[in-house]
């Protein structure tokens, strides 16, 4: 009698060697790391490209400098409490920021499609230099083109920004330790739902606004009161989740944080139970993670919550020796989950 068949059961690994590139690959998750780790990192492989910070810290004399750059292609342009213009200075003044940089200098270059309304532009223009003088630095320099109709989606901004560094500190994945605290600094998920509710014409009972705001305020006032930052990430592209994924893998260490600690407006966290979304995936705008000793961490906190963009500030985790590289979740229940990177993104083109 012949032998029966065997069965396995098992889930599906996700594809991550592409031959062409998809939308999952700007997402933030397996399937953009992929792409560096295949593409971009061996071609230009160096120190600063292969430390994956939000910036490069460079030497310069007996100081050092922060350098970062950025493409903006958000779909719609305009979104509630922002828009393109806005994310641009917002997301590379944050990229210094979690290089611990004080922000000085940015440059912007826009990639115009023809046909669009000269008033567009203008008013994103205008967003850009609000967002500037708040934040303390100053478009030095820029470039124009223009593309075909139907080839550019309107309005594209490249940008790129300088920093100083005024620190010792070496500030990344690889100085965090066992026994740091984990300070989150405000609400999750706003940035994400407000665009897709735009994009997707939904309408909610109150309206959602994106959390997008300069970081470096309260950044640097961690620094200037002497408190030892270990690392610092936004939480852009894949949210939360994401952003402290990577830092658990770099670092080789486990991350543990609790549901309870962190916060998540009712709209928001009501949009994503109707659309099957989860908000710790979600993009944000104005949001960071400060990793820091645990004997500091109720300075730190202090010190979040005295400015507006941080006074939500949360110590929502810890990190140990092990599991290795791993991040879980501690649900409001009392049971643990496993946080993985997701291969894409839940929603594309959202900076």
């Amino acid at each position: 009698m012949p032998d029966k068949p065997s069965f396995g059961l098992s889930c599906p690994v996700p594809i991550t060697n592409h031959d062409v590139i998809t939308l999952g690959h700007g997402g933030g998750g397996r399937l953009m790391h992929s792409l560096l780790d295949r593409v971009v990192i061996p071609a230009f492989g160096n120190q600063p490209i292969e430390s994956r910070h939000d910036g490069a810290v460079l030497p310069l004399g007996q100081g050092k400098l922060a350098f970062t750059t950025d493409s903006y292609v958000v779909h719609p342009l305009f979104f509630p409490g922002g828009d393109i213009g806005t994310l641009a200075v917002t997301g590379t003044v944050n990229d210094l920021a979690m290089c611990g940089a004080r922000p000085l200098y940015l440059s912007a270059g826009f990639i115009l499609e023809e046909g669009l309304p000269v008033a567009t532009l203008e008013r994103v223009v205008a967003s850009m230099a609000k967002v500037a003088q708040a934040a303390n630095v100053r478009i030095v320099t820029g470039d124009t083109k223009v593309v075909d109709r139907g080839k550019g989606d309107g309005l594209f901004v490249n940008t790129a920004g300088i920093g100083v560094i005024e620190h010792d500190l070496v500030i990344g994945p690889a100085s965090v330790r066992p026994g740091d605290a984990i300070l989150l600094s405000g609400d999750v998920g706003r940035h994400g739902v407000a665009v897709m509710a735009v994009r997707e014409g939904l309408q909610f009972e109150t309206t959602i606004e994106t959390d997008c705001a300069p970081l470096a305020e309260p950044v640097l006032a961690l620094l200037r009161a002497g408190i030892r930052v270990r690392c610092l990430r936004d939480l852009t592209r894949g949210g939360l989740a994401t952003t402290l994924i990577e830092i658990a893998e770099s670092s080789l260490l486990h991350v543990e944080i609790r549901e309870r600690d962190i916060a998540v407006e009712e709209s928001v966290n009501g949009a994503c139970e109707i659309l099957g979304l989860d908000p710790l995936y979600l993009a944000n705008e104005g949001r960071f993670v400060a990793f820091v000793p645990a004997a500091q961490s109720q300075q730190a906190l202090e010190i979040l919550r005295a400015h507006s963009v941080s006074a939500q500030a949360a110590v929502i985790g810890v990190v140990s020796e092990s599991p290795a590289a791993l991040v879980t979740l501690l649900s409001r229940i009392g049971t643990k989950r496993v946080l993985d990177m997701h291969s894409g993104e839940q929603l594309p083109r959202i900076c």
